[in-house]
Formats: structure tokens, sequence, C-alpha cells
């Protein structure tokens, strides 16, 4: 996901400078501010997501912490009912249910009511680095194509690099993730495409020199 943004968010930026006549050393330099400050917004943005999230999952465990020390039984009848849901007899429910209880009730609970598990917990600043490590890896490629394209080819070129990222990308993933492959290449390859056309046309519209 943050390489795609990246790719296609840099090459968008690009495009649509040169097509508003910016010239190359002002194009290269809007280009790698830009990647510079998505990178940095999508690192923003992830780590106050997952911080609230944590928090989130804190504030739910206290509540549960107290709740187990202040009506253990009822906790022990509300976790092997959770259990019966999920299609275990009464007998049995309650039978295993006491022995999550006495090897850990806390995360017992946190796992069966709030679906909480110590590999779900992520690390806000790891999400945020990944995050902005992966934008900065996407955004490089349409970056390095306007770095080589000869005078006058800067658009032709983005727009070919971008594309055939978008296709490596696309394809990889729909691989990866067992879906058809067409389909996702077909998907990135439209937004990808559209994004550069749109930023084109509003360069066109004000064709002006920066």
């Amino acid at each position: 996901m943050g390489a795609n943004d990246g790719i296609v968010s840099t090459a968008s930026l690009l495009v649509g400078v040169l097509a508003a006549g910016m010239d190359r050393p002002a194009m290269l330099l809007t280009g790698l501010a830009g990647l510079t400050a998505l990178a940095f917004s999508m690192a923003a943005g992830e780590y106050v997501s997952v911080s609230a999230q944590s928090d989130t999952e804190n504030a739910d465990l206290a509540r549960e912490r107290q709740a187990l020390e202040d009506d253990p039984e009822y906790e022990l009848t509300e976790l092997a009912e959770g259990l019966e849901a999920r299609g275990v007899s009464p007998e049995l429910a309650l039978r295993v249910a006491h022995e999550m209880t006495e090897h850990d009730a806390l995360d017992a609970h946190a796992r069966e009511e709030l679906g909480l598990t110590e590999l779900a917990s992520s690390n806000p600043l790891e999400v945020a680095f990944a995050s902005a490590l992966a934008f900065a890896v996407g955004g490089v490629v349409p970056l390095a194509g306007a770095v080589i394209a000869p005078q006058g080819t800067g658009v032709t070129l983005i727009a070919v690099i971008t594309m055939l990222a978008l296709i490596l990308l696309g394809g990889t993933g729909a691989l990866l993730g067992g879906a058809p492959i067409g389909r996702g290449i077909a998907r990135v390859m439209f937004w990808g495409g559209l994004a550069m056309g749109v930023t084109f046309l509003v360069g066109l519209l004000f064709d002006a020199a920066i």
C-alpha cells in the first residue's frame, strides 16, 4: 500500500508540474520535496492511528481487568457463554473457561471477548517507520525516471516507468494474496493512470512556468 501510494503520488506530482512548464531543476526539487513531505505525512498518520488504537486497547484491557476483580464469577460465565456461542457444549465450555481463567484470566478475556492478542498489538513507531520507508521506496521510482529523462521526454518516461512499476506491484500483490493477477494489475493501472492524467490536465490548465 505504501509503495503504491509513493509511486502514484510522486509520479502525479512530477507529471503535473512538468505539464505546467516547470523547468527541470525546479521539477526535481519539487518531486524530492513532495516525496519527503508525503512520506513523513504517511508516517505521522500511521503513528497517530496506531497510537489511538493502542490507547483504546489499553482502556479495554483496564476495564476487563477491573471487571475480573469485581465479579470473577460473572466473567467466568461470560467466557463460557462465548465458547458455547462458537459451538462448544455447555459442560465443555465451562471446563475450558475454568482452565483458561486459571492459566491467564485477562489474556483469555482479551482474546475471546475483545479479540486482542500480542500479535495484534503494533508498535506505533515501527508502523510509522515502515509506512514512510515503503512510501519513499515507491516514490523514488518515478523520481529516478525524471532524473534520467532526456529533455522534453519527462512526462512520457515518468508515465511509462510508473506504469511498469504498478504492473509489477499489482501483479505481485495479487499473486501473494491469491487473487486474479489480471484484475490486480488492471486496478492499480487504472487508478495510477487516472491520477497522472488528472494532474497532467491540471498542469496544462495553468500552463505557467514556476
